[in-house]
């Protein structure tokens, strides 16, 4: 047997000095620093990671230039999820130059920290979502079980979107809110081709982090959108507040080997690679 295509399709970087990312601000000190390449590599070659996707970890379009010049220096990345502000009319322009780099893939906004929970629905951003769909560019929906009603509409709305849904929809893993997070889930993934990354999910079980605590989520996720649009994802550094790169991948490790290699191999690197269309091998 060869070796399996592990991807990693979510993790950041962030260089505080840069001067955007004030959301660290409010986040415990094992986070609140740098977190660079050579941090990560390490950890790559320990578990067998092959490629990364970096996502935004900041609402500037300074720092979507930045993690592609990160990606221009380090072959390991594959592809870079940027940010551009969807209600600006200059965002087209935007990312008309952004799009111009080969490893920009999509893009993501903030979702989870817009108070509207119908934001994504707003007329005024069809433009730029038939624009993502025109220069095939995905969209990574960073939402929470508040907003899975509105993902819904959405996905209807742009059948032909590239539509991955970042940590599962955020769960209430931490106060076993497993309903109605999983019919909401469940309802978007037979009712579209969106994807799905099984990541984060360690982060909101918190303190309470464990394999008994998140087999039935993960579970669900399988079974809800099936291997092949199931991408794994540390979400490194922000994992690290309740499990380290290695415990999470261990987690996974032991839950995936209960599926068929076929099924492992699309949850371990196919799937992110059929999704964000990376160039690798």
């Amino acid at each position: 047997m060869g070796k399996m295509l592990r991807v990693d399709s979510h993790q950041h970087f962030w260089q505080l000095n840069r001067g955007d990312y004030h959301w660290l601000n409010a986040e415990p000190a094992t986070i609140n620093r740098d977190f660079l390449p050579q941090d990560l590599q390490p950890l790559l070659r320990k578990n067998a990671v092959d490629y990364t996707v970096i996502v935004q970890a900041a609402e500037t379009v300074e720092e979507t230039d930045y993690i592609l010049e990160l990606a221009n220096t380090h072959p390991f990345v594959a592809g870079v999820v940027g940010w551009v502000d969807m209600n600006s009319p200059a965002s087209i322009k935007i990312l008309e130059r952004l799009g111009q780099h080969p490893k920009l893939v999509g893009i993501r906004p903030v979702i989870q920290g817009i108070a509207d929970p119908n934001w994504m629905l707003k007329p005024e951003l069809d433009t730029i979502f038939k624009y993502l769909i025109d220069n095939d560019l995905s969209f990574d929906a960073l939402v929470k079980p508040i907003h899975l009603d509105a993902l819904y509409i959405l996905l209807q709305r742009y059948p032909e979107l590239r539509v991955v849904i970042d940590h599962g929809a955020k769960p209430d893993i931490a106060s076993d809110g497993f309903n109605p997070w999983a019919e909401k889930i469940q309802k978007i993934s037979e009712g579209s081709h969106a994807f799905c990354k099984i990541s984060g999910l360690v982060t909101e079980a918190g303190a309470s982090a464990s394999y008994a605590k998140l087999y039935p989520y993960m579970n669900h996720l399988v079974s809800c959108f099936g291997a092949h649009r199931l991408m794994w994802g540390s979400d490194w550094p922000v994992c690290t507040l309740a499990a380290t790169y290695d415990e999470w991948i261990g987690y996974l490790d032991t839950f995936l080997k209960q599926f068929s290699l076929d099924e492992q191999k699309s949850i371990w690197g196919e799937s992110a690679v059929k999704f964000y269309k990376l160039g690798v091998v």
